[in-house]
């Protein structure tokens, strides 16, 4: 019996060791060296050149500042200077801030049980808008807005030539002085208003 538990040993021995190592076999693929290789020289760089932290951020500053501007009175005035290519400058006044046709108040992928023939699965597809329409982000330089004095729906687009500058307080600057009202509302009606 003794000898055959130690051919028997030996053997199996061997079989786990070339499972072993056949396993692993792949992990010389080209992919994983160079996956290795990928993550060595990110830790060699970490190690060499850690992030900093800082103590101010600019950035989280003016985002506050944006929040603080934008997201704490309702019906809030925007001045939206709009230059045409040859230079001319218009400009619309809209309670609240104008909108690209790429926002949407859903989010813009939904999950879905989909048919992948043998295995199915859940897919991660587009959305309908809510209008029940399906959008994609094509139509980003068109933006809309709601007038300020008379409440009416406005609409402009930007590119070709054509920029637009935003505040929230009409400017005096020499290039806006002969600005010419593109929507129903004058900035002097508005500040008629507020009067």
């Amino acid at each position: 019996m003794r000898r055959l538990t130690r051919p028997l040993t030996a053997a199996l021995t061997a079989a786990l060791l070339f499972g072993a190592t056949a396993c692993t076999g792949d992990d010389n693929s080209s992919r994983q060296k160079e996956s290795r290789a990928r993550s060595s020289n990110y830790d060699q760089l970490v190690a060499r050149q850690p992030a900093r932290t800082g103590s101010y951020s600019p950035t989280r500053d003016t985002k506050n500042f944006w929040v603080d501007t934008w997201m704490k009175t309702p019906n809030k005035l925007s001045y939206v200077y709009i230059q045409n290519a040859s230079g001319a400058y218009g400009y619309f006044v809209l309670k609240g801030l104008p909108v690209s046709y790429c926002v949407s108040l859903l989010p813009p992928e939904v999950k879905t049980r989909g048919d992948l023939g043998e295995y199915d699965g859940d897919l991660i597809v587009q959305g309908p808008s809510m209008d029940g329409t399906y959008s994609s982000n094509t139509n980003c330089g068109a933006y809309y807005g709601k007038d300020a004095t008379t409440g009416a729906y406005v609409e402009f687009s930007v590119g070709q030539n054509q920029s637009y500058f935003l505040y929230d307080q009409p400017l005096e600057l020499p290039q806006f002085q002969g600005a010419k009202p593109l929507g129903p509302s004058r900035i002097e009606d508005v500040k008629k208003q507020k009067q």
